[in-house]
């Protein structure tokens, strides 16, 4: 299974900073002591053209000059400096690069960072600079449109289980109904101005696993009920673990694997493609942050083996591939559902 990083640029940020910048590192080297079944890879960066995708050029070209003024900076959390532009563009590259590898055949790919569903198309905010799933979804869109121009669009359906709503994502996409933007995430939780998702399903303060399954379950459905897509992208975050310091939710370990089981069983029970990115994950101890996305990978490697056995029985005197790319309540509050 093909996952993408981009953890050898590190930002330089000030002394007490609150982002768990060494989380990404820490996480590779999990995956390759523990895990040699997946196959890692160094991100390549978005250019200007895949980011004009999603992103306006005057943010683009601020971020690339460094012409962000002091509030634009603080909005998304970062100073700006050449390392946090390059690892931005980079973590774009590796959603990119993992959306090509699972609709190439390979089924399931990810990305070691990304999730970043907090930027807009003119702006970063919450420790996210540029928005990955968003560039990466509408560049599938135009390479699928390439080479399938009898059919209608790729349709994107993006499942945000970062503990924090998607609002750059969702206001992206808030008049595409070639994309799917659904959210679980805490009520009480930043952002305090939500934009509105295609589904939104908002949880209250100490949700435990049962609760949020349960909320999944019907997300899911209702997803299924008024969506078809032909890809998936997931935000995998492990901020709703008890344990994190910004999610207020309280899901254990054995919650978390049951999600990312559910969402990765949904995707293989439809045959559809799906790349994922670890999002966030603040945990008051790094190494639980990097635990659960160490068990999201573990999850993730089953159901890449149950297309690597698919894909066999199809053709099963072929040589095996390996894609290389170059370039507030008391219970869930719903909001957006179908009438």
């Amino acid at each position: 299974m093909h996952a993408y990083y981009a953890d050898h640029f590190i930002l330089p940020l000030p002394s007490g900073h609150r982002f768990p910048m060494a989380k990404y590192g820490r996480l590779r080297e999990r995956l390759a002591a523990e895990w040699p079944q997946v196959r890692l890879g160094q991100a390549l960066p978005a250019s200007d053209g895949e980011l004009a995708l999603a992103h306006t050029p005057g943010y683009i070209g601020a971020i690339s000059q460094g012409t962000l003024d002091a509030s634009a900076q603080r909005e998304i959390g970062f100073p700006w400096s050449p390392a946090m532009c390059e690892r931005a563009r980079r973590s774009v590259g590796a959603t990119i690069q993992a959306c090509r590898a699972a609709m190439a055949g390979e089924g399931l790919a990810a990305n070691l960072a990304g999730g970043t569903h907090h930027a807009y198309a003119h702006k970063g905010s919450g420790f996210c600079v540029f928005n990955d799933a968003a560039v990466a979804t509408r560049l599938m869109q135009a390479e699928h449109a390439r080479h399938h121009r009898a059919g209608g669009p790729l349709r994107v359906a993006i499942i945000d289980l970062d503990v924090h709503q998607g609002n750059g994502t969702a206001s992206i996409f808030a008049t595409d109904d070639s994309v799917f933007t659904l959210s679980l995430h805490g009520a009480k939780n930043f952002p305090f101005r939500k934009e509105p998702s295609d589904l939104d399903v908002e949880l209250p303060d100490g949700c435990g696993d049962a609760e949020y399954m349960e909320a999944l379950e019907r997300a899911l459905d209702e997803l299924e009920r008024r969506f078809e897509p032909g890809l998936v992208i997931y935000l995998a975050g492990a901020d709703p673990h008890e344990g994190d310091r910004l999610g207020r939710l309280k899901l254990s370990f054995d919650g978390l694997e049951a999600r990312d089981r559910r969402v990765m069983d949904w995707a293989w029970q439809r045959r559809l493609p799906l790349a994922f990115a670890m999002a966030g994950g603040y945990g008051t101890d790094m190494e639980a942050t990097v635990q659960a996305q160490v068990n999201t990978y573990r999850v993730a490697l089953d159901y890449h083996a149950r297309w690597a056995a698919l894909a066999r029985r199809a053709a099963p005197d072929a040589p095996a591939v390996v894609a290389t790319w170059a370039t507030a309540g008391t219970g869930p509050r719903w909001q957006n559902a179908a009438p």
